[in-house]
């Protein structure tokens, strides 16, 4: 009756994985229980998710064959873009559908832009793919995109991108305050990166919970709908800065590492499990995020029925 933080099923978004050219399920070996998923599994894992009473799913996309442009992101019958398809016309009407807008899963050097010649992100150029990846998105008929390059000026020209072609009740979340984090290597088995490299040219130094907060101000400046802090376990101090900040919804990504980490623990027997993941997400919550992107949120909504 008194607890002052409630986690709710319509509060998780679900992050799943659909490859392109897969006949059925393919187990992530870093992420016990998480798999890149088929066409045809996807639209099992999302029926159930609807079923379940979650906010949303966020599609990832990873596709057979890579460029230096990343091409296939903007390509109409894209892995990415044909299970956006997908997902709408099996629970469009029940969740929340959402899509990763960046090209990391789609280029061959794992980067989340096209590069220079001298091997740099070119900021600018890679804005000018963003739009037209937020088009065929918008197309595919998603509800929400995630712009989640770091790139500066990424929400500006994606919420331009949108308005111009129609599609202006397409919402954001923006991954505004993502930083360059040591969390995050079982994601790239996920999306099987092929990062050369690193992003801490674009990604936040995890030293600074202010510039964390100026890049959210910025991000809502120019039309972002949601925002979001990127780890969520290791940044619960800049999810609450940027709750105190701002008046938008406050979102917060439970990584792949952080995922990882709970099941290593639990598979030896040194934690409850359960009990783990639910405190997990409950912290999340109490930090200030009212939305939580967390590989476990089929499994906590059930528990939390229970």
């Amino acid at each position: 009756m008194v607890a002052e933080t409630h986690v709710v099923p319509s509060s998780l978004v679900l992050p799943v994985f659909v490859r392109e050219g897969l006949e059925e399920p393919r187990a992530i070996s870093s992420m016990p229980g998480v798999v890149q998923h088929s066409r045809d599994s996807l639209k099992a894992a999302v029926t159930e998710a609807a079923e379940l009473g979650l906010g949303g799913v966020m599609l990832f996309g990873i596709p057979e064959h890579k460029d230096a442009t990343g091409s296939g992101a903007i390509d109409p019958g894209g892995v990415l873009n044909l299970a956006i398809t997908d997902v709408v016309a099996e629970v469009g009407d029940q969740l929340t559908v959402m899509s990763d807008l960046c090209l990391d899963e789609f280029t061959d050097h794992g980067h989340c832009g096209v590069l220079t010649p001298d091997g740099r992100v070119d900021n600018d150029r890679t804005l000018e793919i963003y739009a037209e990846m937020a088009r065929a998105q918008a197309h595919a008929g998603v509800d929400m995109v995630g712009p989640s390059g770091m790139m500066d000026g990424q929400v500006r020209v994606v919420r331009e991108a949108l308005d111009a072609a129609a599609h202006a009740d397409v919402s954001i979340l923006a991954y505004s305050a993502k930083y360059a984090s040591a969390f995050y290597g079982p994601f790239r088995e996920a999306v099987d990166s092929s990062l050369q490299g690193d992003r801490r040219t674009y990604q936040q130094d995890p030293a600074n919970a202010v510039e964390g907060v100026r890049e959210v101000l910025l991000d809502i400046e120019q039309g972002a709908d949601i925002v979001m802090v990127k780890p969520a376990l290791a940044y619960l101090d800049v999810i609450r800065r940027v709750r105190d900040a701002v008046d938008v919804p406050v979102a917060a990504y439970n990584i792949s590492g952080e995922y990882a980490m709970v099941e290593a623990a639990a598979a030896n027997g040194w934690i409850d499990r359960e009990a783990a993941i639910l405190e997990t997400l409950t912290s999340i919550r109490r930090a200030g995020a009212d939305v939580i992107l967390t590989y476990w949120a089929s499994e906590a909504a059930r528990l939390l029925r229970a």
